[in-house]
């Protein structure tokens, strides 16, 4: 419950800049996805990029054993997505893990987009889980946004030196990465259990 309350107490202290990486987050995905409807060649070329990487081959191995395939989702959400590319940019080059995180997201909405009948259907489930993991990602990002505020700008956490707001930043991050964590590893179950047994319901016929 205190570290409930200390999350809670943090994004209400930082109310703005949390508004703001909501909008950017999710209107980065809301702006691929748009893209994507108006421009299918580009969605297209995403699903071509993943097959041509092996993504479609793993994925398809992976759907006959949703434990398996819920940890996969949770390893390339909590360990590539937000600490490779959000986090760890961000703690050597402030918000840079943000910035490219928008494109990122962007791209998620290109893949987002439905070709088919039975695209539109799959979204039916699977837009649960893009909210929530978005979240995790703004939960994050807010982290960074800290972390990065209290190394330029040591005295918003009322440190002495860029050293000690930099530790001070961590800590703000780590709070926030908990709760964020916890929405990634929930989801990452419902995202297989969902694709390996709703969706197929949804779109058989």
């Amino acid at each position: 419950m205190r570290l409930i309350r200390h999350v809670v107490q943090t994004v209400q202290a930082n109310r703005r800049p949390y508004l703001v990486l909501n909008a950017l987050l999710y209107g980065s995905v809301l702006l691929g996805f748009g893209a994507g409807l108006l421009f299918p060649s580009l969605t297209a070329a995403q699903l071509d990029s993943l097959e041509a990487s092996g993504t479609g081959d793993l994925i398809r191995s992976l759907l006959a054993n949703p434990w398996l395939f819920a940890l996969v989702i949770l390893a390339n959400n909590a360990l590539r997505a937000g600490l490779l590319n959000l986090v760890l940019p961000s703690m050597i080059v402030p918000f840079a893990g943000i910035v490219w995180y928008v494109y990122t997201l962007f791209t998620v909405g290109l893949l987002l987009a439905p070709v088919d009948r039975d695209g539109w259907l799959t979204l039916i489930p699977h837009s649960l889980t893009v909210v929530m993991e978005v979240q995790a990602y703004v939960l994050l990002s807010l982290g960074v946004y800290l972390l990065g505020r209290a190394w330029i700008w040591p005295r918003t956490v009322g440190a002495e030196n860029r050293r000690q707001a930099y530790v001070r930043g961590l800590r703000q991050l780590g709070v926030l990465s908990l709760p964020a964590l916890a929405l990634l590893v929930v989801f990452a179950l419902y995202e297989a259990l969902s694709v390996i047994y709703l969706v197929p319901l949804l779109t058989e016929g």
